[in-house]
């Protein structure tokens, strides 16, 4: 059973609290502000009356008159007032007909809601507590008359930051109306009065009931309705000059204006269209806003009740009250209605209500015979074994007081197939419109047929196979709704289109022999009537013989199934012979393709070849392609009927020239390529670069740069007309020798690896001190200066020089630092940066001013410290330095100095 736990109905605890009015004038004399009496503090409030019978004086009545007011204990402000202001007005004239000051405040009483439910975390506020106070006096000798009175009280300001209200410095109005005599006996009438149950949490996003349900003394019959918030009273920058803004006195006339609604809610509204007032019992019921993880929100309630009396209505009255609703985070299990499953078994499940945090999920699917019944994910699926109804129940939290549970009635009955057929096509015939759907379970029970012809008077239909007839010629898109009986439900949306006439179609026109007969063939759905009657077998099918002796032109006019009419002709020419004529005997290059350009009015070819081979595109057309490989008669007959002419064609095959541009080379940069082709009579070489003549067959190709490929096209005088091609490659082997950096320095018995680069081949000179004068990277021991040159050069003989100068420093290997430096632009000692001999890598080196601020940082040799931090040169001064580095040997070096910038 599901938990009902989305309201939390409140305790009521009543405490008298003395009047603070002393305290409140206190407080304004000592800070000198008059800010708290505009404070916004009003949560409701409500005015009823009773009547206590005629008047002191003759022809008068007596009321007294209560006002309860509502102020929200955590809210900031001033309190309820201790005393207020009543105006009466005339209700048919609004005229001011007494203004009654001074009313005395009841004791301030606290309604309060005590934290109690347990399955609300405790991180969330569920205290609720009002301060109320009621006004009440007598209102005596008022004259009777028809329409009645209304009594008024306004006053600032309402609390801020209401969710459904406009509450900003936006006041309230109550007021209460007294009916009069017009209806007899409605000014003896006393006010329905509401319950008390005014301590209220509502969950966000939950079901909750809440009775705001009255009683009457008179046993009236009551309606009630949600009513819209009224505004008065205000608020002012300059409270000096206007004194009565926040509490009017006297009040503003009737009519009152509404407060205005915000966030899509309104008057009817109040909390969203998901709650709604029982007009009979008060009971208001729904589903609470929601507001989201974390949030409260205050909403204003109004809530009208009208007496009757005998069917006549004789009096209203209306109750004002803020409703809080926040997020409970009590958990819910809501499994929304599911449509029937009619496409599988198998169906997707989760809890419709979010959770936070999540609480643990126990499914039953409602199929105690299959293995996979239950499942504790938050969203399983289960396949059915069969169709039918299932009941599916979903726990959450199972067995813990704070869970919940729900269940669902599941249909499924998979195998629902909608279809439809239309037969039919023209315009003002009636088009019929055929329900081919299928269903494996149940039957089919509803149709909806709109046939996308807004137009007409008749364009929906609910029978199963309508007709439908349209006026004009167009594309229309016909939609279908087709249902079960199990639940079933689909849609079809399919576009038809609406001709003048049916389709038909006669046929191309042709051309017959006169010695012969020709069988017509005309396509379309209905009866068919061909015209003329002339040498025609039958004129009532649609594939007739006809043997005319003079060309005719036959009309056949198609009736189709519904009524509608259409025709289409096709033209019948007579001849006595073919006309045809073949082209010149020709010449091409073997393997080439020649189109036979016949000129004939025949209407079938049949083609032979003479030797017999397969080398025609299409012999049954009447220009085919020909690829012969030899020489080759070809032999058309062309055909209309029994009417024949015949031709001859002879292809020549001349074999394309034998081209070759020769073998590809390679020379060194610097050289030329001598070029030699073959194979025919003349010659021309592509492109011209670095050549001295193209139209040779052995031209020069004169010091290319780069590699190139030239293409000679050859052709001859032994009858093919097209050149032949033939490609050569010159490859330029260009050879860059290098032998590493041209200056380079070791300390003594630094070994030295040399590393040259350009080719495959490598010669070192001198040999002294050298590994090997043969591989590209020899090791190197000086004992003095040297200066080494290294020969690079490939298998072609293609060579090149490069040398690498080595300076010996009989020195340790170390850091050497300079003692001063001078950054002034002249590009002389600008940097300073350490001298590194003998020395692998260098791993640290920085500088220092005299407070140990850092100035530079780096490992690179080559560059170092240009005098300047951030942006700005340093001045003249003594400097710290520090390095760190590691030797040929793996030793690590430490080494710190001092350098003196001079400007």
């Amino acid at each position: 059973m599901q938990r009902q736990h989305f309201i939390l109905h409140l305790g009521l605890t009543l405490y008298n609290i003395p009047s603070m009015k002393k305290y409140c004038i206190l407080f304004i004399l000592s800070f000198l502000s008059v800010k708290e009496i505009y404070a916004t503090h009003i949560s409701g409030g409500e005015m009823s009356y009773i009547y206590l019978g005629p008047g002191t004086s003759p022809g008068t009545l007596k009321y007294s008159v209560t006002l309860r007011m509502y102020k929200d204990c955590h809210s900031g402000g001033a309190t309820l007032d201790d005393i207020v202001v009543f105006t009466v007005f005339n209700t048919l004239t609004n005229a001011q007909v007494r203004n009654i000051k001074d009313i005395p405040g009841s004791p301030l009483v606290t309604l309060q809601k005590i934290p109690n439910d347990p399955c609300i975390p405790d991180s969330i506020e569920q205290e609720v507590c009002f301060f109320t106070r009621t006004y009440t006096t007598i209102i005596d000798d008022l004259p009777a008359n028809s329409s009645g009175y209304t009594v008024t009280y306004q006053r600032c300001c309402r609390v801020a930051g209401m969710q459904n209200i406009t509450s900003l410095d936006v006041g309230v109005s109550y007021f209460a109306k007294i009916p009069g005599n017009s209806i007899t006996g409605a000014e003896t009438n006393t006010s329905p009065v509401f319950g008390t149950k005014d301590t209220v949490l509502i969950c966000s996003g939950k079901t909750f009931n809440f009775d705001f349900g009255a009683t009457d003394a008179d046993n009236d019959t009551l309606r009630y309705s949600f009513y819209n918030a009224f505004s008065g009273g205000g608020n002012t920058t300059n409270p000096s000059t206007c004194l009565t803004c926040t509490s009017p006195d006297p009040s503003a006339a009737p009519p009152y204006n509404s407060t205005s609604y915000i966030n899509g809610y309104t008057p009817s509204f109040p909390l969203g269209n998901l709650v709604v007032i029982n007009p009979n019992t008060g009971l208001i019921s729904g589903i609470a806003p929601n507001l989201g993880l974390g949030v409260t929100g205050i909403f204003a309630i109004t809530v009208l009740v009208s007496e009757f009396r005998n069917g006549v209505k004789i009096g209203e009255h209306f109750k004002d009250l803020q409703i809080r609703v926040g997020d409970c985070q009590i958990t819910s299990a809501v499994l929304n209605p599911k449509p029937t499953t009619c496409d599988g078994f198998t169906v997707n499940f989760q809890n419709d209500f979010p959770n936070n945090p999540e609480p643990l999920y126990f499914w039953d699917f409602g199929e105690p015979s299959s293995t996979n019944n239950t499942s504790i994910l938050s969203s399983p699926s289960h396949t059915y074994a069969a169709a039918g109804d299932y009941t599916v129940k979903l726990y959450l939290n199972r067995n813990s007081p704070c869970g919940d549970s729900t269940q669902l009635t599941v249909k499924v009955y998979p195998g629902f197939f909608p279809d439809f057929d239309v037969l039919g096509s023209c315009k003002n015939t009636a088009i019929q419109f055929l329900d081919k759907s299928t269903a494996n379970y149940g039957s089919i029970n509803f149709w909806r047929w709109n046939f996308g012809d807004p137009t007409s008077t008749n364009n929906t239909s609910t029978i199963k196979n309508p007709t439908h007839t349209y006026a004009a010629a167009a594309n229309y898109n016909v939609e279908f709704i087709v249902a079960s009986d199990k639940g079933c439900i689909d849609t079809l949306t399919r576009p038809i289109t609406i001709t003048d006439k049916p389709a038909i179609n006669a046929g191309n026109d042709t051309l017959i022999c006169i010695i012969d007969t020709l069988q017509l063939n005309a396509i379309g759905t209905g009866s068919f009537l061909w015209s003329p009657n002339y040498n025609i077998n039958n004129v009532n099918i649609f594939n007739p013989l006809v043997s005319p002796d003079v060309t005719t032109t036959y009309r056949v006019t198609l009736t189709d199934p519904f009524g509608c009419v259409g025709s289409d002709s096709v033209k019948v020419s007579v001849v006595s012979k073919v006309n045809q004529f073949a082209p010149n005997d020709t010449t091409i290059c073997t393997t080439d393709g020649v189109l036979l350009r016949l000129t004939s009015d025949a209407l079938n070819y049949q083609w032979t070849e003479i030797p017999a081979g397969n080398t025609l595109s299409n012999p049954k057309i009447k220009t085919p392609v020909a690829t012969p490989v030899t020489s080759t008669v070809y032999h058309v007959v062309g055909s209309i009927g029994k009417c024949t002419a015949e031709n001859d064609i002879r292809i020549k095959t001349v074999p394309y020239p034998n081209a070759n541009a020769g073998l590809d080379q390679t020379i060194c940069f610097g050289f030329s390529a001598q070029l030699n082709a073959s194979g025919g009579s003349s010659y021309s070489w592509s492109p011209t670069a670095f050549l001295n003549n193209r139209l040779i067959p052995n031209p020069v190709s004169i010091n290319p740069t780069a590699n190139i490929r030239y293409i000679v096209s050859v052709t001859d005088t032994l009858g093919c007309p097209k050149p032949a091609r033939d490609t050569v490659f010159v490859n330029v082997a260009k050879i860059t020798a290098d032998a590493g950096p041209r200056d380079t320095s070791v300390v003594l018995d630094q070994p030295l690896l040399l590393n040259a680069t350009g080719s495959t081949n490598y010669l070192w000179s001198p040999a002294q001190w050298l590994s090997s004068t043969t591989i590209h990277n020899p090791v190197s021991l000086p004992q003095n200066d040297i200066e080494y040159i290294v020969k690079v050069s490939n298998n072609f003989g293609c060579f090149d020089y490069d040398s690498i100068r080595v300076h010996l420093y009989k020195l340790d290997a170390g850091i050497y630092v300079p003692t001063a430096f001078t950054p002034n632009g002249d590009g002389k000692n600008d940097i300073f940066r350490p001298i590194i001999l003998g020395i692998t890598s260098l791993d640290l080196f920085r500088v220092y001013n005299r407070w140990g601020q850092l100035l530079y940082s780096g490992t690179d040799a080559e560059k170092g410290w240009d005098g300047t931090f951030g942006g700005k040169g340093q001045d003249a001064a003594t400097y710290v330095w520090y390095a760190e580095a590691t030797d040929y040997r793996n030793r690590k070096l430490k080494k710190k100095g001092y350098v003196v910038l001079i400007r």
